[in-house]
This record gives structure tokens, sequence and C-alpha cells, in this order.
């Protein structure tokens, strides 16, 4: 599953800034070194594997007619091959790497896709097999969901646990129950959101399940350069984690952090000394205390520095 999502950084007993910037540093290092002299495919498509929500990208075979977006391919993936949903034409690709691009193998046909809907029914049926198995085995896990490959004879059942656990037994037991391979994956919480979806506190739909499965780490910095409660309920999504949303937007804040003067700095304004309480850079505001009593609010374009030192038109 997807690596990125069990890379949250909340411990603030750590040097933040410097681990986002050795981890942003080697993620540009390794999109350098992978995408060097590499030229995309045209045209190229986003896909969806619909089970686990995980996007990919594809390319075509040569002679292979352009793809509808809806319609249904073929490819292959980390588990094998399987059926996926083409989500449209990439036009210009953000993000991704020359590793992140495979081939479709072919359009699925009539009888993949009927095939596929057998396919979902034995999976209701095999989500209580392994269940009854867990309980007979005494195990500590729990079942996310299962899924048929469409192209293959094997059969994968993602779960989570608080722990590793040995389910070798289990597995001979399922063998012997579905006769064919069988794939057990255990995966954390963020993934086990994006998979299950659900509503965030924002009323929409998971990130991790609607918009994205490549998302950047997330860090309590990035909360704290945007100004938001650092209360732990407020920043968190409902896998525990903190909000995904945190990281998109964290580049225009760093940015503008750069061009104004941080809270507590102080300047020399209207005959008396401020102190900046409060920066609103949505609004571009910011709010001082004056030695004096007084509250005033500023426009952030009146800040200059001169001689390092923060001053006001």
């Amino acid at each position: 599953m997807s690596d990125i999502f069990e890379n949250d950084i909340d411990d603030e007993s750590l040097d933040i800034e410097a681990l986002e910037k050795a981890a942003m540093e080697d993620e540009s290092e390794a999109e350098s070194q992978d995408s060097e002299d590499f030229v995309y495919p045209s045209p190229l498509f986003r896909l969806k594997l619909e089970y686990s929500c995980e996007g990919v990208y594809a390319t075509l075979k040569d002679g292979m007619k352009e793809l509808e977006a809806g319609s249904f391919v073929i490819i292959p993936t980390r588990y094998g091959k399987d059926l996926a949903r083409v989500m449209g034409k990439v036009n210009v690709p953000v993000g991704i790497k020359a590793s992140d691009v495979i081939t479709v193998e072919r359009i699925a046909t009539e009888a993949d896709l009927e095939h596929a809907r057998e396919l979902k029914e034995k999976e209701a049926e095999a989500f209580k097999v392994f269940k009854e198995k867990v309980k007979a085995h005494n195990l500590a896990m729990k079942l996310i969901t299962t899924h048929f490959l469409v192209d293959e004879q094997k059969v994968l059942f993602f779960f989570s646990s608080d722990n590793r656990v040995d389910f070798r037994e289990l597995v001979k037991d399922l063998v012997s129950v579905f006769k064919m391979r069988i794939e057990l994956r255990q995966v954390g919480v963020r993934d086990e959101s994006r998979i299950t979806g659900g509503l965030g506190v924002c009323g929409r739909p998971y990130c991790c399940h609607a918009v994205s499965d490549k998302l950047k780490p997330v860090s309590i910095r990035m909360a704290k350069d945007q100004n938001l409660s650092l209360n732990s309920m407020k920043i968190s999504g409902l896998c525990g984690r903190l909000l995904c949303c945190l990281a998109y937007e964290y580049n225009w804040y760093a940015e503008a952090r750069k061009k104004l003067p941080s809270e507590g700095v102080t300047v020399f304004y209207d005959g008396t000394k401020f102190r900046i309480t409060e920066i609103n850079f949505i609004s571009s505001m910011i709010k001082m205390s004056g030695d004096d009593g007084r509250i005033i609010e500023v426009n952030a374009n009146r800040f200059y520095k001169d001689n390092n030192y923060w001053k006001i038109n």
C-alpha cells in the first residue's frame, strides 16, 4: 500500500524543520534521478483500482485505441493483473515519477466485466469465511476488505492490527477453502480510511479516498505555520492521524511567512513600541499590541525590512 501514509511527524521534540528539509531533498533527488531525460508518453491516463482507491498512471500499447473516461481496462498491478477504471486523460503530469507509469494490457471485455460482477458476489462470502477463520485461530485482526483479481486466480485480504500477526496457519486454512493463491496485506490506519472511505470533519469525502492516494507527509509544523489550533481533536482526521489537507496550502503559507515579520517582533509606530500578536495571511492584516494599551490592525503591505529591522510605512 502507499507507504507515504505512515510518515506523519507529530513529535514536537524532533527537529521538524531538519526532518522536513531532508525529506524534501530526498524526494526531489529521487524524482530527478528517476525522471531525468524522461519524456512522459502521450496519451497518458489516470486509472483507479476501485477496491483499494489506489491511483495508477498508464500508457497504451502500440495500436491500442484511446480510452474513454469511465471505461475499464486490464493492467498489471503490484498484486497481479486486474481490472481498473479509467478516470481520464492526464495532460500535465504532476508529482509522478517515470517508474509510476505502467502499460495497459488490454481493454476489458464484456466477459471481464461479467466475471468481475460474479467475483464481487464471492467477496461477500469470502469476507464471512475470513472472519470465521480469524476467530477460530484467535487472532487480533480486523478485516477491511476482500478482493478477487479479475485476470488471475488470486484473492486479497486487507486487514489492520495493532501488532504484527503470525497468520501462516490462517493462510493454510484459507487455501484449503478457496483453492487458489491467498495474499494477506496488513495496512495502516490511513490506508484503512482510504479503502473504506467516509466523510471528514469538513463534511467532504476523505482526501485519501476521493482526491489522491499519493499525499505528502504531514507535520505539526504545517498546522503551526497556518495559524491553526494545535488541539489534536481539530487537526486530526477520523483515522487519528494529522489531516491530509494540512499539506495542501502549506507551501503558500511558508512562502508568505518569509515576506512578513513573525509574531512577537516589535516595531516602532505612531510614537509607541508595538508587539505583533497575530498575523492573518488570508486577509493580509497584522494585529499589534502597543505599550500604551492600544491594539491596532495594519495591512501587511505596509511592512518593510530595513537593515534587518521591520518598519511600517
